[in-house]
């Protein structure tokens, strides 16, 4: 179990040094960073009650803004969140850790969550991709 463990982290710190250097490296041409997908899974999204509360960041949770909880990506990480049903997509900015239950890989605001179609579902299949976009809906 531990292995397995270890394997997904090292997954994702390679994903995310892949990614961090392909944003450097586009960022000093001025050119668009390729996207590196990080993992495929389920996302859901946090309950109202949490509106207001801290996150581990330190901001409070603001169900309006397209934030996101992670269990390893850095703060500040910007992720391009993908329905696998619907192909809807937004840019969410890692703000918080979790979600800690079921097999989920990442919890996303309510306003994510509704951009994507979550909202009557509670949950989904999705795709996440280190993005070097500002955080909101996909303009696709």
């Amino acid at each position: 179990m531990g292995a397995i463990i270890i394997r997904k982290l090292a997954a994702h710190v390679t994903a995310y040094a892949l990614a961090s250097v392909a944003v450097c490296a586009c960022t000093a041409s001025h050119a668009r960073a390729p996207s590196v997908e990080i993992a495929n899974g389920m996302a859901s999204y946090y309950a109202d009650r949490f509106t207001g509360k801290p996150t581990a960041s330190g901001e409070a949770y603001d169900p309006a803004a397209f934030t996101a909880a992670h269990r390893t990506l850095p703060f500040g990480t910007r992720v391009r969140v993908t329905d696998a049903e619907s192909g809807r997509s937004v840019v969410v900015r890692i703000n918080d850790r979790g979600p800690w239950g079921g097999k989920r890989i990442i919890d996303i605001s309510r306003a994510a969550a509704r951009e994507l179609g979550l909202i009557r579902r509670g949950h989904g299949a999705v795709r996440l991709t280190v993005s070097d976009e500002d955080e909101g809906p996909s303009e696709d």
